[in-house]
């Protein structure tokens, strides 16, 4: 049963790295050919940097950073859409353009929230 059990965590455990590793090189690809991705950074940085030197609540801190961390998830997703819809269609095509500008407008979603939250949290 222990060996059974071995197996099992080791089966686990190699999984879990394999997805460490392909997560790592997305972020690597989205790093290295989206320049919004690198601005969206150094905004995380400066907003984390008020976020932690300013008089506010733990959970307001917790907000602030985790809206930061959305808008890098969702450039993500907007590179993953992006490079789907050029390697199926090369070509000009209104359903191409419509989903990556909804793409798009999910990163900017993303970051009227964290804006948001920002006015919201300074002044009430």
């Amino acid at each position: 049963m222990q060996n059974e059990e071995a197996g099992f965590l080791r089966s686990e455990w190699s999984k879990f790295t394999d997805r460490c590793r392909w997560s790592w090189a997305g972020w690597l690809i989205v790093w290295r050919e989206e320049s919004s991705v690198k601005q969206w950074v150094f905004a995380n940085i400066i907003s984390a940097g008020f976020a932690l030197t300013l008089d506010l609540a733990p959970v307001e801190r917790a907000l602030i950073i985790a809206l930061g961390v959305l808008i890098l998830a969702a450039e993500c997703f907007n590179t993953a859409i992006e490079r789907c819809v050029d390697y199926t269609s090369p070509a000009h095509h209104p359903l191409a353009k419509a989903a990556k500008d909804c793409g798009s407008a999910a990163v900017a979603i993303t970051a009227i929230a964290a804006g948001l939250a920002w006015l919201i949290i300074l002044f009430g």
